[in-house]
């Protein structure tokens, strides 16, 4: 049982968690993370649907911190709304977001109060499992999970880095918080592992005529998990295997000076210590 919850921080400052909506906005989402980066949040969370305030005097927003948690925003008194017509749309709101505005919608007046102010950028909560639902009732309980200063992540080490698919997927998309891993992740080449969790099963790979390890690692977020690679996608074809059970880790941190040659005899020596070619891997060759 979690000693504090949101709702308890709620009452503190005077706020019926019943009058308040919590909303959680993930930056793995390409449009929100555009305004994001923008310094527009504000302005995305405007617009919503004509009922989607109703009973609620305050909504309370909340940014995507990595797994189920969740980063204070803002809070703010919600004092009505207009037609989304497009004369409302907020210039220079990302991804052509004025196409969205026909009047089907609504575009809310949000009011920021201070109630929070000392909390915003610092508290974090467990939004729980359902991170689908992003809009939810205050009165669901949110654990604090921690009270602390926003900083950028600091990079962990290639020795130390080891990422299911979902935290690289989340460290890839999110190149806010994560400028010091890009940056460094961007310098180097690398032989990599990837090991399916479940099964055990292993791939090397190496980053030859990428933009690093970070280049190539992107690659398979925006692939779904197989990165282009033969072996790995019929491997993912199956039903039984999920790009979700994925782990990615260096086995070793390799000069950019180096040339695709020498990658690549580094790749090959590391496949023979870990047998990962078939029958006992994912590597085809």
């Amino acid at each position: 049982m979690a000693i504090l919850n949101f709702s308890d921080v709620l009452k503190k400052v005077g706020l019926d968690p019943k009058e308040v909506k919590l909303i959680r906005h993930a930056l793995s989402d390409k449009r929100f993370r555009e305004c994001y980066k923008a310094g527009m949040v504000y302005e995305y969370t405007q617009h919503q649907k004509t009922g989607f305030s109703k009973g609620y005097s305050y909504w309370i927003t909340f940014i995507s911190d990595g797994g189920t948690y969740a980063r204070l925003h803002s809070c703010c008194r919600v004092n009505g709304f207009v037609a989304d017509i497009p004369d409302v749309c907020p210039a220079g709101l990302p991804d052509c977001e004025a196409k969205k505005y026909r009047g089907e919608r609504a575009f809310f007046d949000l009011e920021p109060v201070d109630l929070l102010k000392d909390y915003e950028g610092k508290l974090v909560i467990d939004w729980g499992g359902s991170t689908r639902m992003w809009h939810q009732k205050a009165t669901t309980e949110k654990p604090i999970v921690a009270i602390e200063s926003k900083t950028q992540k600091p990079f962990v080490g290639f020795e130390q880095l080891i990422l299911s698919f979902d935290d690289l997927k989340e460290v890839i998309e999110n190149d806010t918080d994560y400028e010091l891993w890009h940056a460094a992740m961007s310098s180097v080449n690398a032989v990599y592992l990837i090991v399916d969790t479940r099964t055990g099963n292993r791939y090397v790979g190496s980053t030859y005529g990428y933009d690093g390890l970070l280049g190539r690692w992107s690659v398979y977020v925006s692939t779904g998990g197989h990165g282009n690679n033969k072996g790995m996608i019929s491997y993912l074809k199956s039903a039984d295997h999920s790009c979700h059970d994925l782990q990615f880790s260096v086995l070793q941190v390799l000069s950019k000076s180096l040339s695709d040659h020498q990658i690549i005899d580094a790749e090959t020596l590391w496949k023979k210590k870990l047998l990962t070619c078939e029958p006992f891997g994912m590597n085809r060759n």
